[in-house]
């Protein structure tokens, strides 16, 4: 180079800095290829779901690491509303340039949480046969919720439903609650 400078190798970049932006076209691509390539490999809606949130686990797990280290500052949660708050907030933002619509606590069960997002990006650009309407790709993202909190120490089953656009219902251990109290007694 004649101005005497050196380019810096993707190799000395700092992994808290990064590129935040992905073209929603690739990204629609990928995203509707991975259905198109699960969809053909099983035989019911059912199986599509559990393969979409496999799909979304392998996401979440590479999520948490680089979240924590970009956003956090290598801090991990240790309550139960600040791990949703993140989720709501920081995990969404990374993902889907915003935050979730709402997160709201199950009246009858302590242990459900409702995460909502009336128009997910995953269902936007689908188009689902007449004969497979309750297919419900936000299953992919509901797996990514899942291994998030699994692998911050918030062990969860996450389910996609279909109500006020897409509803993330999240069903954390007993363990959990008995932590969280414990950790509001000290």
């Amino acid at each position: 180079m004649s101005s005497g400078k050196q380019r810096a190798s993707i190799l000395d970049k700092s992994l808290s800095k990064g590129k935040t932006e992905v073209s929603l076209t690739a990204y629609t691509l990928l995203f509707s290829e991975m259905v198109q390539y699960s969809h053909n490999r099983i035989t019911s809606v059912n199986e599509l779901h559990n393969k979409l949130s496999e799909l979304g686990e392998r996401v979440g797990v590479r999520m948490v690491e680089l979240l924590f280290v970009r956003e956090r500052n290598y801090k991990r949660e240790t309550k139960l509303l600040n791990i949703l708050m993140f989720v709501k907030g920081t995990l969404w933002k990374s993902l889907f340039g915003k935050e979730a619509d709402k997160l709201d606590r199950a009246t009858d069960d302590e242990r459900i949480y409702y995460l909502i997002e009336k128009e997910p990006l995953v269902n936007k650009f689908i188009s689902v046969p007449r004969d497979k309407s309750s297919i419900n790709c936000s299953a992919f993202i509901a797996g990514i919720i899942e291994s998030v909190l699994v692998s911050t120490g918030f062990p969860a089953k996450v389910t996609a439903l279909w109500h006020k656009g897409t509803t993330f219902m999240i069903k954390f251990d007993d363990a959990v609650l008995t932590r969280d109290k414990q950790l509001e007694g000290r």
